[in-house]
């Protein structure tokens, strides 16, 4: 028997009656369904104007409900990748063309805390976030 430490789902089980593992061996991924979250990408012209604890509205692919959160934080860093490759475990954006110099794209984390009815959450998802500035998000400021 298998017991896992989080609420979730199994996925990629590679596993069957009577296997046995050894240690360090992946024969079973859980996708802990307490702990979903959007990654936004945001240009770093934008990021003046984003804060944490911003509400955020998340549109997921194929859904015409729309997810609400708030924004959990900013990234720290990120690779670029026309530089020497480094070992930091930075997010690795790449808004670099020959020609022309684009602003950096930042990832910015959105904790979810509504899921419309219907709505199944699947890591990996395509999503499209908008931020509203101005408005603080209710689980934050406990309205």
């Amino acid at each position: 028997m298998i017991r896992s430490p989080v609420n979730g789902y199994v996925t990629n089980l590679l596993a069957q009656f009577g296997d046995y593992a050894s240690v360090g061996q992946e024969l079973i991924s859980v996708v802990d369904t307490d702990s979903f979250w959007v990654d936004g990408y945001f240009e770093e012209t934008s990021l003046g104007r984003i804060h944490d604890g911003d509400a955020a509205t998340v549109k997921l692919m194929g859904y015409s409900q729309l997810v609400r959160g708030y924004v959990g934080g900013v990234a720290r860093g990120i690779n670029i990748p026309n530089a020497q490759p480094d070992q930091a475990g930075l997010a690795s954006v790449n808004p670099i063309f020959t020609w022309v110099r684009l602003a950096q794209r930042v990832p910015v984390r959105i904790h979810i805390d509504q899921v419309p009815v219907g709505v199944r959450l699947v890591a990996g998802m395509t999503a499209t976030v908008q931020i509203d500035p101005h408005q603080r998000a209710s689980s934050v400021t406990g309205k």
